[in-house]
């Protein structure tokens, strides 16, 4: 019986009603029925300062920058939900993902990003779901050499969209979800046997 592929699932954002947290812990869950073993993490729980080259000079990478970085080599995939700011990735994604780039003594900063399979997502209020950045989101992920899913789930008026239960309402929309789950567990498990 084979390992179950590890697959690390978050939000790039610190709200705490946020709409992409609940789409990640919709999510999060389609990973585990499909058969693989998702961790769910808040980035709200690993503050970290914004990147700054003479920061990161004087006093190095920051300590949850570095706790970040051990989870993400912990983990075989990737299952990001990013919010949309201003038609591109929220700053705490990119933030998180720019830190965890960052070379560590002598180990390169795409160590981390190395042979990992990623899905990306997005929720947003508005009619298009955060679609605009999930675009910007797979072209940071590739340039890091994530092989990143081609489908992916833009939620729209995600305001409207969960059950009081924190499930999602349209049942197409779960479907969406659950398939994407399944495809990133049955890519991950092949690539990492």
């Amino acid at each position: 019986m084979s390992t179950p592929a590890k697959i690390l699932v978050f939000a790039g954002s610190a709200r705490k009603d946020s709409l992409n947290k609940k789409l990640a812990r919709v999510a999060a869950a389609a990973v585990d029925a499909a058969g693989g073993k998702a961790t769910l993490i808040d980035l709200d729980d690993y503050p970290i300062p914004l990147y700054h080259g003479d920061l990161e000079a004087r006093e190095g990478i920051p300590a949850n920058a570095k706790k970040l970085k051990a989870i993400f080599l912990g983990h075989q995939a990737l299952l990001l939900v990013s919010p949309e700011n201003n038609a591109s990735v929220s700053a705490l994604m990119k933030n998180t993902l720019d830190w965890i780039s960052r070379q560590d003594g002598e180990q390169s900063g795409l160590v981390p990003y190395a042979n990992k399979v990623a899905c990306i997502m997005g929720a947003s209020p508005g009619a298009l779901g955060a679609l605009r950045g999930l675009v910007h989101l797979r072209a940071i992920l590739e340039t890091l050499g994530v092989l990143v899913l081609p489908g992916q789930f833009a939620l729209p008026r995600a305001h409207e969209a969960f059950n009081e239960d924190g499930s999602l309402r349209d049942p197409k929309q779960q479907s969406t979800v659950a398939s994407l789950a399944r495809k990133l567990v049955e890519t991950t498990t092949l690539l990492h046997p």
